[in-house]
């Protein structure tokens, strides 16, 4: 029980750090099984060039999609956009949106950016699709037998192709190698730069945003939990009355507005110190009192996580 209590800890604490992991792998591990079983170069001038590409870069902007529709700030941010735009906040809200569209955007580029590097390790896609391009070819074959260019697209499926053809299936190995490290570089370079740079813009200690997560979690679990006590004595007095043809008794239930105002997303205030926007709704001052945007209003990077509490996902909602 206490190796159990010990796992939980540990999931609770890097939930996050977990999730990306998780999405690494196996992203790593499906591109793979596609370039050994699923893959097959044409081994033609016309297609080699689209087919590996299409390999390369379509499951890619799929898992980008897919990166969007699983992450459950995509849906707080789109649910009821339409209705109220026409009573949104102007510049501020639309600024407001772009930000937390790029933050998305940054988050579901993790797997596609983790399925180009892969591939481009592996060369497969990328020695097809260099193969089939004429000006590659070109260049490549500068200098060489004058039947290189023509030999060239066969050589992915013929490994007995001449040494010089050979040459130039390593060399294209290599080039889709040194583009993979690259890559990868690149992406843990901004990496660390983006968290360096958030965290040094953060509004609030490490510590507080150890508790600030703390507060979320328990919010969301007593919250689940008042719900479904909640919705359960509402539907069996509905049924209570449906079946003795009687009128209910009245149940507070929040309104439209309420749930509106406390599902969108999150905005840091220096003045007022709110850790969610049910935390900042139920201390409005007036009960008519909007709290979607007020003035001073930011949307900071580090504080992404108040609308994702517990890496919800779109499968829960």
């Amino acid at each position: 029980m206490d190796k159990f209590r010990a796992v939980l800890d540990l999931h609770l604490k890097h939930h996050s750090t977990l999730g990306y992991g998780l999405v690494t792998l196996l992203t790593a591990g499906g591109e793979r099984v596609f370039s050994t079983a699923v893959f097959q170069c044409p081994c033609s001038a016309t297609w080699n060039l689209p087919y590996g590409l299409v390999f390369l870069l379509v499951p890619a902007l799929a898992l980008f999609l897919l990166g969007y529709v699983l992450n459950a700030r995509t849906w707080r941010l789109l649910t009821g956009c339409c209705a109220r735009g026409a009573r949104s906040g102007g510049c501020g809200a639309a600024r407001r949106a772009v930000l937390v569209f790029a933050q998305l955007s940054a988050t579901a580029a993790v797997a596609p950016l983790t399925w180009v590097s892969v591939a481009l390790l592996g060369g497969a896609f990328y020695e097809c699709a260099a193969s089939g391009s004429g000006p590659l070819a070109r260049r490549l074959c500068r200098g060489r037998d004058p039947s290189c260019e023509a030999r060239l697209p066969l050589a992915p499926c013929s490994p007995a192709q001449a040494a010089d053809v050979q040459d130039l299936l390593k060399e294209l190995k290599a080039q889709s190698q040194v583009l993979g490290w690259i890559l990868i570089a690149v992406v843990i370079i901004f990496l660390l730069i983006f968290t360096s740079v958030s965290r040094c813009l953060s509004p609030v200690s490490f510590l507080q945003l150890k508790f600030w997560k703390i507060y979320l979690e328990q919010e969301q679990q007593i919250l689940k939990s008042q719900a479904t006590e909640h919705a359960t004595e509402l539907a069996k007095e509905n049924i209570k009355c449906f079946f003795e043809c009687t009128h209910p008794k009245q149940y507070n239930t929040p309104s439209v507005k309420d749930w509106q105002q406390i599902s969108s997303l999150y905005t840091f205030n220096p003045k007022d110190q709110y850790y969610s926007m049910l935390h900042k709704y139920v201390n409005r001052k007036e009960k008519s009192q909007s709290i979607r945007s007020n003035e001073g209003d930011v949307v900071i990077p580090i504080l992404g996580f108040v609308d994702t509490p517990g890496m919800n996902t779109a499968a829960e909602l």
